[in-house]
C-alpha cells in the first residue's frame, strides 16, 4: 500500500502531488463557476422585459455583454496564478537544487509573460466595450457633435488601453537593462503611432462632421463646392503636419538621430531659410494652394475653361488641381496657373448660363415666326430654366441674316444640350415652313461666278 510520504518522482511526495491536483481542481471549479454565473446573468438580462429601457441601452443591457467579453482573460488570470501557485509549490519539494533553481527560473518567465499577455488582453476587451457603448449612444442621441466625439474616444479606450496594459506590466517581466530599454523604445513608438493615429482620426472625423449636409450632387451647390474646397485642402494640410510630428517624435526615441529628430521640430529658423531658397517653388505652391482655400476662385465642381478646355473642377490639392473634361479625360494644371493667369470660371457666384445659338438665313425670312417657334422650343424642353428667351438679328452681311437665339439653363450641362436642342429644330423649323428662306448656293457665289454661269 503506498503511504502519503513515500516519494513520487524526483523528490516529490504523493501528498504534495496530490495536494497540487487538488489546487488545479479548484480553479477548474472556479473557472466553471465563472461561466456559469455568466451564462445565468445573461439570460436574465435577455429575459428581463424593461420597456423604459431600450435594446442597446443601460446597464441591464451592457452589463451580461461585458461579463462576456471578459470572461475568457479574467479565466486567463485565474489559471495563471493557479498554476504559478501550483509550480512553486512543487519545486519547492525538488531534491536537486540545481534542478529547482532552473525550474524556478523558467517558471517565473512563463508567469510573467501569461501575466502581462492576460492583462492586456483583459484590458483590450474592456476597451472594445466602451467603444461600442460609446458609439451606441452616439448612433441613439438627437445631439450631432457626440456623432465625432464619442467614436473618437471609443477609438481611443480601444486601442489605448491595451498600450497603456503594456506600460504598466513591463516591470512586471524583470528583465535586463538592455531588453529593458528595447522594450521601453518600442512601447514610445506605439505610444507616438497611436497619438497620431487618434490625431490623424480626429482630422478625418471633423473634416466628415463639417462636412455632413453638404452636398455636390444638387443644382444649386455653391455653399456646397465651397465648402469642399476648404475642407478638402485644410485637411491635407492637417495629414502632413500630422505626418512631420509623429516621424520626428518617432526619431527622438532613438539616441543616434534624436538630434535630428529635434532638428525637424525646434530648426524653423536658418533650416527653413535654407529650404526657403532650394524650394521657392514649392513654397509659392504651397502658398498658392492656401490662397485658393482662402480666396476661392476655385471650388470643387466648378465649370471652367482651362487651355482652352471645358471640364468641372474634380480635385484640389496643395499643388495642382484636377480638371475633369467634358470627354471624361482628366488635366491636370498647376495649382499656381489659377493665381498667375486668367481662365473662365462659369459657376464662380452662380451655375445659371447662358445659351447661344446663331442661325444665317434669307432677307425674306419672316422673324416674328422663328420667335414663336423658340418661344415653343423653350416651352417643350425640361433643360430651360424659364429665365431668358430672346431672338434678335445680331449682324447683315450682303447676302445673309444673321439670327441670335438667347436662352438660360441652371447649368453648363443643360446649357449645351439645350443650344443643340435650339439649333436643331429652328433648322427644321426653316426648312419645313420658309425653304426658301434657307441661305442659297448661288448667293453665296461671288458676282464674277455668277457671270460665267450660262443663261437658262
Amino acid at each position: 500500500m503506498v503511504s502519503m510520504s513515500d516519494p513520487f518522482v524526483a523528490g516529490l511526495e504523493w501528498r504534495e502531488v496530490i495536494l497540487a491536483l487538488a489546487a488545479l481542481a479548484l480553479i477548474g471549479l472556479a473557472h466553471l463557476g465563472l461561466n456559469l454565473w455568466l451564462r445565468r446573468t445573461a439570460r436574465q438580462a435577455a429575459g428581463a422585459a424593461d420597456a423604459a429601457v431600450p435594446a442597446g441601452s443601460g446597464l441591464r443591457y451592457w452589463l451580461p455583454r461585458g461579463l462576456r467579453l471578459m470572461a475568457p482573460p479574467l479565466a486567463l488570470l485565474i489559471w495563471v496564478h493557479g498554476l504559478y501557485a501550483v509550480g512553486r509549490l512543487l519545486i519547492a519539494q525538488l531534491e536537486s537544487a540545481a534542478v529547482a533553481e532552473s525550474a524556478q527560473v523558467a517558471l517565473d518567465w512563463a508567469y510573467r509573460i501569461s501575466f502581462v499577455g492576460a492583462v492586456c488582453w483583459l484590458l483590450a476587451r474592456i476597451g472594445r466595450l466602451l467603444d461600442r457603448a460609446l458609439v451606441s449612444i452616439a448612433s441613439r442621441t438627437d445631439v450631432a457633435w457626440d456623432d465625432l466625439l464619442l467614436p473618437l474616444a471609443g477609438a481611443a479606450a480601444r486601442r489605448g488601453l491595451p498600450l497603456l496594459g503594456l506600460i504598466l506590466s513591463t516591470p512586471v517581466l524583470a528583465v535586463s537593462p538592455m531588453l529593458a530599454e528595447v522594450i521601453g523604445d518600442a512601447t514610445s513608438l506605439l505610444l507616438v503611432g497611436l497619438v497620431s493615429y487618434l490625431a490623424y482620426q480626429a482630422v478625418e472625423s471633423s473634416a466628415a462632421f463639417v462636412l455632413r449636409g453638404h452636398r455636390l450632387d444638387l443644382s444649386d451647390n455653391l455653399q456646397a463646392r465651397a465648402m469642399y474646397t476648404q475642407v478638402t485642402v485644410l485637411r491635407k494640410v492637417a495629414v502632413a503636419t500630422i505626418a512631420v510630428f509623429s516621424l520626428a517624435s518617432m526619431l527622438m526615441v532613438f539616441d543616434s538621430v534624436r538630434q535630428f529628430g529635434a532638428s525637424i521640430l525646434a530648426s524653423a529658423g536658418i533650416a527653413g531659410i535654407v529650404i526657403g531658397f532650394a524650394a521657392q517653388r514649392s513654397i509659392a505652391t504651397l502658398l498658392a494652394g492656401f490662397q485658393i482655400a482662402l480666396t476661392q476662385p476655385i471650388r470643387v465642381d466648378d465649370v471652367v475653361i482651362v487651355e482652352n478646355e471645358w471640364g468641372r473642377i474634380e480635385d484640389i490639392t496643395l499643388t495642382y488641381v484636377v480638371v475633369r473634361i467634358w470627354d471624361l479625360r482628366r488635366l491636370v494644371v498647376p495649382i499656381t496657373h489659377f493665381i498667375e493667369r486668367p481662365f473662365q470660371n462659369w459657376t464662380r457666384s452662380s451655375a445659371n448660363i447662358l445659351g447661344t445659338v446663331f442661325l444665317h438665313v434669307d432677307y425674306t425670312m419672316p422673324l416674328e415666326p422663328l420667335r414663336a417657334e423658340l418661344t415653343r422650343i423653350l416651352a417643350a424642353s425640361p433643360k430651360w430654366d424659364g429665365q431668358v428667351n430672346v431672338l434678335q438679328v445680331t449682324d447683315a452681311t450682303a447676302r445673309t441674316l444673321e439670327v441670335r437665339a438667347l436662352a438660360s439653363a441652371a447649368d453648363a450641362s443643360a446649357a449645351w444640350d439645350l443650344r443643340c436642342e435650339i439649333r436643331e429644330k429652328l433648322v427644321t423649323f426653316v426648312q419645313r415652313e420658309h425653304p426658301e428662306c434657307l441661305p442659297r448656293f448661288r448667293a453665296l457665289l461671288a458676282p464674277a461666278a455668277l457671270e460665267e454661269q450660262p443663261s437658262p
